[in-house]
């Protein structure tokens, strides 16, 4: 039975932006997805066993039946299988799981045919996975769940950055279900209505990227909370953000967070607060949670 692995993730900076060749800055988190793969002809039995925001496997069904055609091609192989998701990484949006998934499959594919996939393999299939989720990804996604890890990506290239120690995050779930392919659509569809106003706003991304990295680089928390508070308002211009995600945001910040802002697709899923120590992360995550939503508390740069 071949086994594989892909990482969760949090963008700290610049999803949406990224799918227009902007870099962003994303993480590995210390949750993965597993998956267990078997030769089991005719057809197709899937277990899925991960731990789920209500909804979102059901919701996810059609797109997952396809991510699993994409992965079939990109690695020729008929599709007779039976695979086991679990895993610590919750199936929930905002947090990379379909592209875990897919790197877990990919690998797990790989193992039990023994066809010898390096890890830039496995990121291809598992960006052909993500079209099933996406249509048209950025990459950044599958990248980090494949190679883990704190990335600099751009137009499909990685670079990995250092920071002195790991720092921790609290993640806080909406428990609403989105749907990435409508928003990145949605962007697709007003920047191509407003022209002029989304050209300053991709102006502005990629300007704060590029201080933001060199704050990251630094280890100067303060000073990347507050472009991660610029980089959220740029996301609400945009009109990835809900209600629930700014509510969860002012929320951190309350409690002392440097930085907060949503993460990942959007309308919905996750956002990330930045916490330094330990103290700060459990008063940000315990108010989050008193406040009746779910919380993960994790690391970046790990």
């Amino acid at each position: 039975m071949g086994e594989g692995y892909g990482y969760g993730k949090v963008i700290l900076f610049n999803e949406h932006f990224v799918v227009y060749d902007v870099p962003a800055i994303a993480s590995a988190i210390d949750k993965t997805t597993t998956a267990r793969v078997k030769e089991s002809p005719p057809g197709l039995v899937l277990h899925d066993e991960r731990m789920a925001t209500p909804g979102y496997k059901e919701n996810k069904k059609d797109q997952q039946q396809d991510s699993l055609r994409y992965i079939f091609q990109a690695m020729d192989v008929s599709g007779d299988l039976e695979i086991w998701l679990n895993g610590d990484l919750k199936a929930a949006s905002g947090i990379g799981a379909s592209a875990a998934s897919c790197a877990a499959i990919a690998r797990a594919i790989d193992d039990e045919y023994d066809m010898g996939y390096s890890d830039s393999d496995i990121n291809h299939v598992a960006y052909e996975g993500e079209r099933g989720y996406h249509g048209t990804p950025s990459g950044l996604d599958n990248t980090v769940a494949t190679h883990g890890g704190l990335v600099w990506f751009q137009s499909g290239d990685m670079e990995r950055l250092d920071i002195d120690r790991p720092v921790n995050i609290v993640m806080g779930n909406t428990g609403i279900v989105a749907d990435t392919k409508k928003a990145v659509a949605g962007v697709r569809e007003r920047k191509e209505q407003q022209p002029e106003k989304y050209k300053e706003i991709f102006r502005q991304a990629d300007q704060l990227v590029h201080d933001a990295r060199e704050a990251l680089l630094a280890s100067d928390w303060q000073a990347v909370g507050q472009y991660m508070n610029q980089n959220h308002e740029l996301l609400q211009q945009i009109e990835v953000s809900s209600e629930e995600l700014d509510e969860l945001v002012d929320l951190a910040r309350e409690q002392g967070a440097p930085g907060a802002k949503m993460t990942g697709g959007g309308l919905g899923g996750f956002m990330v607060a930045l916490t330094p120590g330990e103290e700060l992360q459990e008063s940000v995550a315990a108010a989050i949670e008193n406040a009746g939503y779910e919380v993960l508390r994790t690391r970046v740069g790990i």
